[in-house]
């Protein structure tokens, strides 16, 4: 008698035991789980991909090792049409238990669509973007065109170039910009420029916190616009910059709260780097000496990363 052929495995008895137990849980392996659909904000569904989790978790800075505790964990409470919502903040909590800082650069793009709603702080923020890349900024300008007079976003001036940016802030995921928005910005462009001297060499740029819609990345090309958005132009894109320049807005911090962070967008204090030349602001808001500590620690970390 063969008696090995009935003998059921440690694994299949521990999947019969949960199955029984709770009949409601999905057991699958882990190669069935790379076949995960997920739903995006807009509400696509796509596969999950275990790469793209790895590579945001990268950008936070922790440690292989930490990336790899965090994936298993995540990868292990997946189930079908699992919104990328969810996985986002359970891997949020996984790295703030690790370390704070670890969170606060994951939250990144959470944190611009939370210097909404007016999209003012956004302007400013990418003016203080190209102010270090070596460009004069100024917010907010109105500009005599040909036909009527424009308000400009940000005017940015280097060298002999000049740039007419626009700025379409979005506060919540999912809302793209369409052909139309460089469409419209281009009739405006071409309207100011036609009564511009021959001193500099002008751009229009549109610059978004979201994404573009492939027409609208087809049309900025053909029409000599400079399109930005949150991941294009691929490596130059706005997360790409705020990495490579440590510029962070004051929304990722993870200590303070909704309503201390409006507080501060409120009196003008957008980046981390503004927050340590403007402490008294925490004082104003009655923060205790020690939590006030832990935020400043906080943001120092952020401003030397």
């Amino acid at each position: 008698m063969r008696f090995r052929e009935s003998i059921p495995t440690i694994s299949s008895l521990k999947k019969e035991l949960i199955s029984h137990t709770f009949p409601f849980v999905n057991i699958q392996t882990v190669k069935e789980k790379s076949t995960i659909k997920v739903q995006k904000s807009s509400g696509e569904k796509v596969n999950f991909s275990l790469p793209k989790l790895k590579k945001s978790l990268r950008h936070s800075g922790a440690s292989e090792k930490d990336i790899q505790q965090i994936i298993d964990i995540v990868r292990d409470e997946l189930y079908q049409g699992i919104s990328t919502r969810e996985i986002y903040n359970r891997a949020f909590v996984l790295l703030k238990k690790k370390k704070s800082i670890f969170a606060s650069k994951y939250k990144l793009k959470k944190a611009i669509y939370e210097l909404g709603p007016t999209g003012f702080p956004f302007e400013h923020f990418i003016a203080e973007i190209l102010g270090h890349s070596g460009f004069q900024v100024a917010v907010g300008q109105y500009v005599q065109g040909k036909c009527v007079t424009h308000e400009i976003d940000v005017v940015a001036i280097k060298n002999t170039k000049k740039l007419f940016i626009e700025c379409k802030f979005h506060g919540e995921e999912g809302r793209n910009c369409d052909v139309k928005i460089p469409l419209y910005i281009h009739s405006r462009y071409n309207d100011i420029t036609t009564t511009q001297s021959q001193e500099y060499e002008y751009e229009g740029w549109v610059v978004t916190n979201t994404r573009f819609t492939s027409d609208a990345i087809q049309y900025g090309k053909c029409a000599q616009l400079y399109l930005l958005s949150w991941d294009f132009p691929k490596g130059n894109g706005l997360k790409d910059r705020i990495d490579r320049i440590g510029l962070y807005p004051i929304t990722v911090s993870t200590l303070l709260s909704n309503r201390e962070k409006v507080f501060l967008l409120d009196r003008g204090i957008v980046l981390c780097k503004q927050l340590l030349k403007a402490v008294f602001y925490l004082d104003h808001l009655g923060i205790s000496e020690g939590r006030k500590e832990q935020i400043t620690n906080e943001i120092k970390l952020l401003c030397n990363a």
